[in-house]
């Protein structure tokens, strides 16, 4: 979800892919206007650009289901054993410590907390807390919900890729995909009618909309499996790639008209064509946002840019701890009589959330990155 350019090192594709380090940057600061609307007091010009900011999640998805895949791709293109050890060593030193960090900020420090109730302990270190969750009794820390999908698609995915090479089925791996795309679809469809849609004008439509259309794994599997379809694409059919990737400025118009199409879509909230048709539709146009990205004819492929880049490596901590922060400063600020609502108060919300950030990076992230390291070259 938030994997560096500087750790994922693949030989068949370009060292430096700027387009994903602008995507990433991209998905964390539409994230920031989101949570800032939904969350805290902000200034009124958020009302208007934030409002579809929650897709930055769904980005961020597409991102981690085209890079991890390309991965365990890459070795099995060179028929390489995929090495269980190898692949959760990497994924828990990427993801854990700083994760942990922050969860000890929630539950031993309940005045940083955004709001007053948490999921219980459990559920966050067994990466399930977005299973049933509860918005109006759990909702501090509730944008964990997001690692708690990645967590399980990090077990799922590789298992799945060993099975499929022990049956001798890995080129017909695409049954997988639309298989569970379809799963999803008809999960929603369950959902919807029979968790949701009998609480329409009732007080707890959002509550149930959250729970199980909005937080649950099967509800947001399609930026995942659409950032796996682009990394088949990219390692398993290369001629088809080939040609597609010569038309990279008009496969990210494409994908820009789709989310387009989704925002229409998606502007009656908590509805049936936004429960079943808008997540899907924002999940493919973002894949197609993903598949420009490492198109050499498009320009996001040569956007090369030192702040996006340093947003794009500071994006998981970012993400970690960017709540807290923002509140902190919000509550502590106000004292000198600067208003929730200003613009002065969000630049300095987000100039503390940024200096976390670097204090969590360099701190934990980098550290245990290096640990990473030895332990794998052992």
């Amino acid at each position: 979800m938030f994997e560096n350019k500087s750790n994922t090192k693949q030989t068949s594709i370009k060292e430096n892919l700027y387009g994903l380090d602008f995507l990433r940057a991209m998905a964390i600061i539409l994230v920031l206007l989101f949570h800032n609307l939904v969350l805290f007091p902000h200034p009124e010009w958020i009302n208007h650009v934030g409002e579809f900011g929650w897709i930055g999640v769904d980005l961020f998805f597409a991102l981690s289901g085209f890079l991890i895949a390309s991965q365990l791709f890459k070795k099995i293109v060179a028929r390489h054993n995929l090495s269980i050890r190898e692949f959760f060593i990497k994924r828990f030193f990427r993801i854990v410590p700083a994760y942990v960090v922050v969860l000890a900020l929630y539950f031993c420090f309940p005045i940083l907390r955004e709001n007053p109730s948490l999921a219980p302990l459990w559920k966050y270190l067994t990466f399930t807390q977005n299973l049933g969750l509860d918005r109006n009794t759990q909702s501090a820390f509730s944008h964990a919900w997001s690692l708690c999908v990645e967590e399980q698609f990090y077990l799922f995915f590789p298992l799945s890729l060993i099975a499929l090479r022990y049956f001798k089925s890995v080129s017909r791996g695409y049954i997988l995909l639309i298989s569970l795309f379809a799963f999803g679809f008809l999960a929603r469809f369950y959902a919807w009618n029979e968790l949701v849609s009998p609480f329409l004008n009732t007080e707890m439509l959002s509550t149930q909309w959250y729970k199980w259309m909005y937080y649950p794994t099967y509800a947001r599997l399609d930026g995942l499996l659409f950032g796996i379809l682009v990394a088949g694409l990219f390692h398993f059919k290369p001629n088809l790639k080939d040609r597609i990737q010569n038309y990279g400025n008009l496969t990210l118009s494409i994908g820009l008209i789709v989310l387009s199409i989704a925002y229409l879509i998606c502007q009656e909230e908590k509805s049936f064509n936004f429960a079943l048709f808008g997540f899907p539709l924002v999940d493919l146009g973002c894949g197609f946002l993903v598949l420009a990205a490492i198109s050499p004819s498009s320009i996001l492929y040569h956007f090369n840019s030192r702040f996006f880049s340093t947003v794009a490596t500071l994006s998981y901590s970012i993400y970690l701890i960017h709540k807290i922060t923002i509140h902190v400063t919000q509550e502590q600020i106000y004292n000198f009589g600067i208003s929730k609502d200003s613009n002065t108060m969000l630049l300095l919300s987000t100039s503390t959330t940024i200096l976390a950030a670097i204090f969590l990076n360099k701190c934990i992230e980098k550290p245990f990155m290096q640990l990473r390291e030895i332990l794998l070259n052992k």
